[in-house]
């Protein structure tokens, strides 16, 4: 099976499957999940419908997520890989003195409470065959603080914290639980979240970036990660978070040490 990235800020929708950013499905066959109805089924229009189908789900409601999971096992007689996707960005507040409550909680059930729900039901009906992938989306906010929100930053630490240990629980049935993390990529959420258009978000992100050389981070890096973790290429990767940023995470240029 095989899936879209979700890409519009209010978007609560898990993608059931990996993610095909250029549209090669790479054999896959997919179930598109989304709250964006028109966007679907423009999606499955352009994957083919005898390779995918289109379901309506908000992840942050259980009975839309075991609905998805449930479809895609009678439409294509199984489900190998869960791609988890769906992801809000919240009110950019970054003083605690003003967040609300509400909005932190809504951040938080999209992308904390929706990937527990998609790793659940793909898991039910992952274990009995022994095998299968699930993957979320989680941030370069998992690893870095000053990144992101304060709700946006929460929900990408406990999202890791969730997959190792959903990771460990999974893995005596076959089930690896991996994340990806990227940086900022120039998508409708990011632009949302930073008030930038594509080329200052691939810019700044560039810069920020300790390799060099590589050009601007784009979708289909993260499809292309999201895609090694679902394959038989690594099938022995699980608990992980492939961080796809750069080397921005892990290296402090404060230092200075490292100079031509």
């Amino acid at each position: 099976m095989g899936a879209h990235p979700a890409t519009e800020p209010p978007a609560s929708s898990p993608a059931i499957g990996f993610p095909s950013g250029s549209g090669d499905l790479h054999g896959a066959r997919v179930v598109v999940a989304d709250i964006q109805d028109e966007l679907g089924a423009s999606l499955v229009a352009e994957l083919g419908p005898d390779a995918s189908s289109y379901v309506h789900c908000d992840v942050t409601n259980e009975g839309d997520v075991a609905a998805a999971v449930d479809h895609a096992v009678a439409r294509f007689g199984k489900l190998d890989v869960m791609f988890n996707n769906a992801g809000v960005s919240g009110p950019p507040c970054f003083r605690m003195s003003e967040c609300t409550k509400e909005d932190f909680e809504r951040v938080l059930a999209v992308n904390l409470v929706g990937p527990f729900l998609g790793t659940k039901h793909a898991a039910r009906v992952m274990a009995p065959a022994r095998r299968g992938s699930i993957i979320s989306t989680a941030s370069l906010s998992s690893s870095v603080s000053g990144a992101a929100s304060h709700a946006y930053t929460t929900s990408k630490h406990a999202l890791v914290g969730f997959t190792e240990n959903a990771a460990g629980e999974l893995g005596r049935h076959g089930i690896r639980v991996n994340c990806v993390s990227p940086a900022g990529v120039a998508t409708p959420l990011a632009r949302a979240a930073m008030g930038m258009d594509d080329e200052a978000i691939e810019a700044i992100m560039a810069n920020s970036a300790n390799l060099k050389g590589a050009g601007a981070l784009k979708a289909d890096d993260i499809a292309a990660a999201a895609l090694f973790l679902a394959s038989d290429d690594g099938r022995y990767v699980s608990g992980q978070n492939l961080r796809v940023d750069g080397g921005l995470s892990v290296v402090n240029s404060s230092f200075g040490f490292f100079r031509d």
